[in-house]
């Protein structure tokens, strides 16, 4: 069972790879489901994955429930419609710049409503004298 789940996180991991590139593949779901996967199958290939300096950080607030911050919502929504406007304009097809709105609606609309919107990451201040808790 290991060895399906390390097989299909691999497979999740290429095709979030190429979303970057292609405007209808969505990157964000497969390396959610690619970090499920590893979860379960490979506790090694899990840690490269939350490493990985690209989208590691992105994908550990996301599992640890911190969302996405603000910043990075608005680059991926203009992003995104950058590249679906530019796809109608290119092939001019109504069937295909409906099904691309949709899909950009639909992602747009989750991204907004549904995924909880993390503050940036801040280091603090401290001063001297101060303890952190949990330090002895």
């Amino acid at each position: 069972m290991k060895l399906l789940l390390n097989i299909i996180g691999c497979l999740a991991v290429l095709l979030g790879i190429l979303g970057i590139f292609l405007p209808l593949l969505p990157t964000t779901p497969f390396l959610l489901l690619a970090s499920a996967c590893f979860v379960r199958g490979s506790p090694r290939l899990h840690g490269w994955l939350l490493g990985n300096k690209v989208f590691g950080k992105y994908l550990s607030d996301f599992e640890q429930g911190r969302g996405i911050p603000r910043r990075a919502k608005i680059t991926i929504i203009v992003l995104m419609w950058a590249s679906l406007a530019y796809s109608m304009l290119r092939l001019q097809r109504t069937g295909l710049t409906v099904l691309l709105l949709c899909i950009g609606a639909g992602v747009s609309i989750y991204l907004l409503r549904y995924v909880p919107t993390g503050a940036p990451r801040v280091a603090r201040l401290e001063r001297p004298g101060q303890e952190r808790p949990g330090q002895d």
